[in-house]
Order: structure tokens, then C-alpha cells, then sequence
């Protein structure tokens, strides 16, 4: 598994990286305990980041993480607008050229967090590609 933090997160100052972070790791337990397989976290191309990629079997997951403190601001969910997903699919692109298989079947899955609470929004939208 590749982790992309550059810095030291005990050194950031940003509350929200920190929960960025914090919400990313709880994630990955989440899916772990659900038998996935961490391939990626923060995968990089360029200045597009895939939050984690995840394995079960021929299906991989392309995830974005969206961590809250509440909804003053609406759900985590609405926060992938379009552009943040064309964003995604050309990062997940070069991930299936380097990486992908044959058999293998991708989707696009957001995962929010809301004070804690996780939700895992499997299939979350298509960008009209396998």
C-alpha cells in the first residue's frame, strides 16, 4: 500500500487535513474489516488525488473520503461535483493503465463521514467507461 501524505500530519495546523486524514484511516478499517484489500492511499497523478483504491476480488474501488463535522454545509456526498469526478476518473485511468487486469471491474465509491458516522456510498456514479 502507497500512502501519499508528503508531511508530517502531526505537524499540520489545518483542522480539516486532520480530519481529512483521520477519516481516510477510518475508512480504510472499515474496508478492511469488510474483506477489501487497500491498494492505494492518496494516489497521485499530477495534482489529482484518488483518496484510496480498494480491492475485492476483480472489482476495485476508486474512493473518495469525505469527512464532516456536521451538515451546516450539506452532505459530504454533494461535495463531489462534477468536476471533482472528471477529476477522479482521469486519475483512476492512469491507475488502470499502470495497474488494472484483464477481469478486473471498476466503479467509483464515495465513502462520507459525519461526526463519526460512516456511510459508504457504493456505485456512487459512472462515468461511462467499463
Amino acid at each position: 500500500m502507497t500512502n501519499g501524505v508528503r508531511s508530517d500530519p502531526t505537524e499540520w495546523t489545518d483542522d480539516r487535513h486532520k480530519r481529512g486524514l483521520a477519516g481516510e484511516e477510518q475508512a480504510i478499517q472499515y474496508l478492511l474489516s469488510r474483506g477489501w484489500h487497500i491498494l492505494a492511499h492518496r494516489f497521485r497523478v499530477g495534482h489529482k488525488e484518488i483518496d484510496l483504491i480498494a480491492r475485492q476480488g476483480s472489482l476495485v474501488a476508486f474512493i473518495e473520503v469525505k469527512a464532516r463535522r456536521g451538515t451546516a454545509f450539506g452532505s459530504p456526498l454533494e461535495a463531489v461535483t462534477g468536476a471533482k469526478r472528471r477529476e477522479l476518473v482521469k486519475a483512476a485511468r492512469v491507475w488502470v493503465d499502470r495497474h488494472g487486469r484483464p477481469a478486473d471491474v471498476y466503479r467509483f465509491d464515495c465513502i462520507a463521514l459525519i461526526d463519526n458516522k460512516l456511510e459508504h456510498l457504493a456505485d456512487a456514479f459512472r462515468p461511462g467507461w467499463r
